[in-house]
C-alpha cells in the first residue's frame, strides 16, 4: 500500500531486486578454480606417473567449468627443481585419439599452468596459500578446492600435514583433498599410529589413500561387471558354484636397487596386504543396493570382518637365490648375512560367510618369476559329464570345457587389460562406450583354452592407473581409495601372520624360467604346501641356521606326566589328532563324547585345526562344554563362548542341544550369586555327564600359574564339593565362572596346552614346584584316575 502511494519507493525496490538478481547470476557464472599441489614433484613416482596423470586430468576436464593451477613442490632448490620439472613437462604425451595440433595446444596450456616452488617451512606453505588466493582474486574466480598429493616417504606425512592444516587450507566453502601413497604402516600398530597422527589434522573425508591397483582398468571393471551381469551371476557367484579364486601378480624383475625398502617390507607387505587384498574385497563383497562410495566401502569392510584368521600353514614363502647377496652389497651387511625376507608368497584365504564359506582364495605374488602378469581368475565347478569325445566339444556349447571369468590386469600373453568369460558360461554385458569385444591372434591360449573359447573384451582406450585415480580424486569418488577403517581392518588380518613368519626361512629359488616346479604349491582345507621337496643342501650356506622343519615332535616327561613338544603348527596338529582319537574311542564305547574347552587366545589355532582338518571327527555325538567363562554377555567379543562360536562352532555340525554355554547371564544379570548360575551348570553336568567325568578337558596355563579361571591366592574352586564356582580375576573382566579343580580332576583325560615365549618363565617355575594349588593352581591338576598330558611348543619349553 505504501509503494502505490510513493512511486519512487517502488522504483528503488525494483532496481534493488534487479541488482540482487544480477549479482546472483554473476556469482553463478564465476568459474571454479582447483589448485593441485604435488609434493615430491621431482621424485621417481612423480616423474614416471603423476605428472602424466595430472596432464590427463587436464585433458579430460579442460573447458568443463573449472580452471586449474598445478604446483610442483619439493625440498629441491628452486633453480634445480625448475629444470627437472621443465624436462618432465616436455616429455608428456596425449592419447592416440587426440590430434597432434590439439595435443600441442593443450600441452602448452598445461605447461603455462604448472610451476615449481620449494616447499619446506611453514612460511613456504603460507606463501603458497596467499599466492593461490591472489590468483583466484585476480582472475575473478571462485576457489573450489585444493588437492595435495603426498609423493613423499610416510615419515614426512605428519610434519607436512601439520603445515597444511595450520597454513595452507583453502578458503571457507572450498574443499580439501589430501592424497597419500603407501606404505601405510608396517603392521597394525604402526598403521594405527600413522592414522592417528593424520586424523589430528584432517577429516576422514579429506583423505584419499592410494592403492594404484584400484585404478587398473581391469580391476576398476570388477564391480561394474558384477553389477551389469547380476542376473547371470546371482546364481553363480557363490560357494555352490565357484571352485576357487586366484588373485595373482607375477614379476620378472628382482629387487636390485630397492633392497633397503624390500628388507623392511617384503612381498607380503609390498603387494599382498594391499593390492591383492583390495582386489579380493571387490570380488567377494556383497553388491550394495544403492551405488554410492559409502555403500561400497561399507561392503568391503564387511568382507574384512568375515576373513578367517591366517595361520602359519596358510602360507608358502620363497626367496630368489641372489637376493641375500644383493642385500649384503647394497646395505653393507657382513659376508655371513642371510636375509629371511620373502620375495615370493602364496597365501590361502577363506571368507567365512554364507556366500563364500569353503571357497579357497589364492593370493600369489613374487619377484624373479618366469613371467610378468597380473590377473584375477574365478574358476567355476564343472559338474558336466559329456558323452561325446573331446573333438566334438564346441566352445559355445560344451559344458565340459572349463568355465571361468578372468579379469586380466595386464602384461602376460594378452599384453593389455582384458575381461574374459567362458563362452559356455554366459555372454556378458559391458558398457559399450568403454569396452569392446576383441579377437586375439590365432593360436593364443589362456589357462589351457584357446582365446576363441572366451568372450573377450578390452578397453576402447587404455589408461594408466594414476590417470584413472586422478580423475576419481578430482570428482571425489572415495570408493577407489582406502579408508582408515578398512586400512586398519586389513592390518588386523595380516599382522598375526607376518609376526608368525618373521623368523621363517623362505625356500630358495634360482629365478626366471629355471624355477621350474620349485614354487608350485597345493592346498587342502586350510593349509598350503609346496608340491615338490626342497632340494637337499649338501653344503650349508653362510649363516645357515636350523629351521622349524629340522625339528620333530618330541615326547618326554614334565611334572612326571607325558609331555609333547613341537613347533606350534605341528603341536596343534598333534593335539587335534589326539582329541579326535579320544572322541572316536569314547563314541565307540558309550555313544557320546564330552569335551570341555578353555577360552583365551591359545586354543584358537586348535579350534581352527579341528574345524578345517578333521572331517572324521564325530561332531554329531559330541557335547561341548566350557571350562570357564567371563561374566559378559555371550555375544560379547570377550566371551569365551563367542570365541568358540567364531573359530569352531560355525564351521562344524554339532547339534545345538549338545552345546552347553555357561549360564553367566540370568534374569538380565551377570554372575549374580542369587541367580545360582554356577549351581545350574553343575546340575546340568551331573545330569548329562556320567559320574561328572568329562572324557577330555582342555586347559591352558597363565603366566601367573592360573588355569581355567582358578587364580593364585584365591581359594574358590581349589577344593571342596562344588563342581562349578564363581571366581575373581586380577585382570578385566574380573568376574568369572569356572569348573572347580575337583571336577577337572575327575576327567578321563586332561590336556594342558602351553604356547609362546611369554610362558617360558612360568613353565620353568612350575616344573620345580610340588602340589601347591593356592600359589599355582595349575600344580593342582592331576586327574584322580585319568591321564594328564602336557602340550608345549618349543618357545614355551625351551625359550
Amino acid at each position: 500500500m505504501g509503494a502505490t502511494k510513493h512511486p519512487g519507493v517502488w522504483k528503488m525496490l525494483t532496481v534493488a531486486m534487479c541488482m540482487a538478481l544480477l549479482g546472483c547470476l554473476q556469482a553463478q557464472e564465476l568459474q571454479e578454480h582447483v589448485s593441485i599441489i604435488l609434493l615430491g614433484a621431482t621424485g621417481d613416482l612423480a616423474k614416471k606417473y603423476l605428472w602424466q596423470g595430472l596432464f590427463q586430468l587436464y585433458l579430460d576436464e579442460a573447458g568443463k567449468g573449472h580452471s586449474f593451477s598445478f604446483h610442483g613442490t619439493a625440498l629441491t632448490d628452486t633453480e634445480q627443481g625448475q629444470k627437472v620439472i621443465a624436462k618432465v613437462l616436455e616429455s608428456l604425451s596425449c592419447p592416440k585419439d587426440v590430434a597432434s595440433d590439439r595435443c600441442a595446444e593443450l600441452k602448452d596450456q598445461f605447461q603455462r599452468l604448472s610451476q615449481y616452488r620449494q616447499l619446506k617451512t611453514t612460511e613456504d606453505y603460507l606463501s603458497l596459500s596467499k599466492d593461490i588466493e591472489a590468483l583466484v582474486q585476480h582472475e575473478g574466480l571462485r576457489e573450489a578446492g585444493r588437492i595435495f598429493y603426498f609423493s613423499v616417504p610416510p615419515f614426512a606425512y605428519a610434519d607436512i600435514a601439520q603445515k597444511i592444516n595450520s597454513s595452507c587450507r583453502p578458503s571457507p566453502g572450498a574443499w580439501l583433498r589430501v592424497v597419500l601413497e603407501k606404505p601405510f604402516g608396517h603392521d597394525y600398530l604402526s598403521a594405527q599410529q600413522l592414522a592417528t597422527e593424520l586424523g589430528s589434522f584432517f577429516q576422514e573425508e579429506e583423505m584419499y589413500r592410494v592403492d594404484h591397483y584400484l585404478g587398473k582398468q581391469a580391476v576398476a571393471q570388477i564391480l561394474p561387471f558384477r553389477d551389469q551381469n547380476r542376473k547371470a551371476l546371482d546364481r553363480l557367484w557363490n560357494r555352490h558354484h565357484v571352485e576357487r579364486v586366484e588373485i595373482v601378480l607375477k614379476e620378472t624383475v628382482d629387487a636390485e636397487g630397492r633392497t633397503s625398502f624390500y628388507e623392511e617390507y617384503g612381498v607380503i607387505r609390498d603387494v599382498l596386504q594391499n593390492h591383492l587384498t583390495e582386489i579380493l574385497t571387490l570380488v567377494a563383497m556383497e553388491l550394495p543396493h544403492v551405488s554410492s562410495s559409502g555403500a561400497v566401502l561399507q561392503r568391503k569392510l564387511q568382507v574384512f570382518q568375515a576373513l578367517r584368521g591366517l595361520r602359519r600353514a596358510s602360507a608358502v614363502l620363497g626367496q630368489y637365490q641372489a637376493y641375500s647377496a644383493q642385500v649384503r652389497r647394497e646395505l653393507h651387511k657382513p659376508d655371513g648375512f642371510r636375509s629371511l625376507t620373502p620375495t615370493f608368497a602364496g597365501i590361502l584365504v577363506h571368507v567365512d560367510n554364507l556366500r563364500w564359506e569353503g571357497v579357497p582364495f589364492i593370493l600369489m605374488s613374487g619377484k624373479a618369476l618366469d613371467e610378468r602378469v597380473g590377473y584375477v581368475r574365478v574358476l567355476f565347478k564343472n559338474r558336466a559329464c559329456c558323452a561325446q569325445s573331446e573333438k566334438h566339444w564346441l566352445g559355445e556349447q560344451s559344458r565340459c570345457l572349463p568355465q571361468q571369468v578372468i579379469f586380466h590386469i595386464g602384461h602376460g600373453e594378452l599384453g593389455s587389460p582384458a575381461l574374459l568369460v567362458s563362452r559356455n558360461l554366459f555372454r556378458p554385458a559391458l558398457p559399450p562406450s568403454g569396452w569392446q569385444e576383441v579377437e586375439g591372434p590365432p593360436g593364443l591360449r589362456v589357462f589351457g583354452s584357446p582365446l576363441s573359447d572366451y568372450y573377450a573384451y578390452s578397453p576402447v582406450r587404455e589408461q594408466d592407473a594414476y590417470s584413472v585415480l586422478m580423475s576419481h580424486i578430482f570428482h571425489g569418488r572415495k570408493d577407489s581409495f582406502i579408508t582408515t577403517e578398512n586400512l586398519l581392518a586389513s592390518w588386523v588380518f595380516w599382522t598375526p601372520l607376518l609376526d608368525s613368519l618373521a623368523h621363517e626361512a623362505p625356500r630358495l629359488y634360482p629365478g626366471g624360467a629355471e624355477n621350474g616346479h620349485l614354487l608350485d604349491f597345493e592346498f587342502s582345507s586350510s593349509q598350503l604346501a609346496f608340491s615338490v621337496q626342497q632340494p637337499e643342501q649338501l653344503v650349508p650356506g653362510p649363516g645357515s641356521a636350523p629351521t622349524p622343519s629340522d625339528f620333530q615332535v618330541l615326547r618326554t616327561k614334565y611334572r612326571d606326566s607325558p609331555l609333547v613338544t613341537a613347533w606350534p603348527e605341528e603341536l596343534v596338529e598333534r593335539l587335534a589328532s589326539d582329541i579326535e582319537a579320544a572322541a572316536v574311542k569314547a563314541v565307540r564305547h558309550s555313544g557320546q563324547f564330552h569335551l570341555a574347552l578353555s577360552g583365551g587366545s591359545s586354543p584358537v589355532a586348535l579350534f581352527q585345526q579341528l574345524a578345517t582338518g578333521h572331517y572324521g571327527f564325530p561332531w554329531a555325538h559330541t557335547h561341548l562344554w566350557l571350562v570357564d567363562e567371563r561374566c559378559v554377555p555371550l555375544w560379547d567379543p570377550e566371551s569365551n563362548f563367542q570365541g568358540l562360536q567364531t573359530h569352531l562352532l560355525q564351521h562344524v555340525r554339532v547339534p545345538y542341544y549338545n552345546i552347553h554355554p555357561m549360564p553367566v547371564q540370568r534374569h538380565q544379570r551377570l554372575c549374580a550369586e542369587q541367580d545360582q548360575g554356577a549351581q545350574a551348570y553343575a546340575e546340568e553336568i551331573s545330569a548329562l555327564v556320567s559320574n561328572s567325568s568329562f572324557d577330555l578337558v582342555l586347559l591352558g596355563m597363565g603366566t601367573d600359574g592360573h588355569t581355567a579361571s582358578l587364580f593364585p591366592q584365591s581359594p574358590a574352586g581349589l577344593d571342596g564339593k562344588q563342581l562349578v564356582v564363581l571366581t575373581e580375576s586380577p585382570s578385566s573382566p574380573h568376574h568369572r565362572m569356572s569348573l572347580s579343580l575337583p571336577l577337572i580332576n575327575r576327567a578321563r583325560k586332561v590336556a594342558v596346552l602351553v604356547m609362546g615365549r611369554l610362558k617360558r618363565e612360568i613353565t620353568m617355575l612350575v616344573s620345580r614346584v610340588g602340589h601347591q594349588p593356592m600359589k599355582w593352581p595349575i600344580s593342582g591338576v592331576l586327574p584322580d584316575s585319568g591321564q594328564l598330558v602336557w602340550y608345549m611348543d618349543y618357545e614355551a619349553f625351551l625359550g
